[in-house]
């Protein structure tokens, strides 16, 4: 009898030990760039700065703000070039994955052509990507592929887009079911079969936006 109570006793230490490694393995997986340790005024570090389309290239600097979801950073797109179509990117150097969920707090400040926030995933190239975007303006969050440098909608939610707060917005993807969350809640349920290789991530501005981002958190789906 006693035997079989130390036996049970070393095989549960033996699962408790392995669950915890199992759970501290899955949570190292999820990476998140607050940008509270860059340096103001510059560049974040591990981003590559692109665009898609026409005009400036865009200038991505990362800024105190008071109002910083997580204090005292963000990382802000200034440039207010107001070429309608231009498409200023941020991209991760790291790491490359195809079935991801992907977030960022995000507040659109101004823009007269666009107010617009978005978030790339499956990213190739600047002109082969994946994207989808709210806009304050328009008061809609829609979902894209971009290919050979052109944007094809491929659904849309109408919806509150409010200028000057912080809204959540968030990507899950895994295969071709693509799914789109703001501010908590689903709004687009989506399949699509352009891009299906793994690809880099990243946040993205249209034409003059003012945008600012803070807390982008990526997390592997799958093995």
């Amino acid at each position: 009898m006693r035997f079989h109570i130390i036996a049970g006793i070393l095989i549960a230490s033996i699962f408790l030990a392995g669950s915890t490694s199992i759970w501290a393995n899955q949570e190292s997986r999820l990476k998140t760039w607050s940008f509270d340790s860059d340096a103001i005024n510059a560049a974040p570090s591990g981003f590559e700065f692109k665009r898609t389309g026409k005009g400036s290239p865009g200038r991505w600097i990362v800024l105190a703000e008071k109002d910083a979801p997580s204090s005292p950073n963000v990382l802000a797109q200034v440039d207010t070039d107001n070429t309608d179509n231009r498409f200023p990117i941020a991209v991760a150097n790291e790491p490359s994955l195809s079935d991801l969920r992907l977030s960022a707090r995000c507040k659109p400040v101004s823009g007269r052509v666009d107010q617009a926030c978005g978030l790339v995933f499956r990213y190739q190239d600047e002109n082969n990507y994946y994207v989808t975007r709210a806009n304050a303006l328009e008061g809609n969050v829609r979902l894209y592929y971009v290919k050979d440098g052109r944007r094809h909608q491929i659904a849309s939610w109408d919806g509150k887009v409010t200028k000057g707060i912080w809204h959540e917005i968030r990507i899950e993807a895994r295969g071709d079911h693509l799914e789109i969350y703001w501010d908590g809640k689903k709004i687009i349920d989506a399949h699509d079969t352009t891009f299906r290789d793994a690809g880099k991530i990243g946040v993205w501005t249209k034409a003059d936006s003012v945008t600012y981002f803070d807390d982008l958190s990526l997390e592997p789906l799958g093995p």
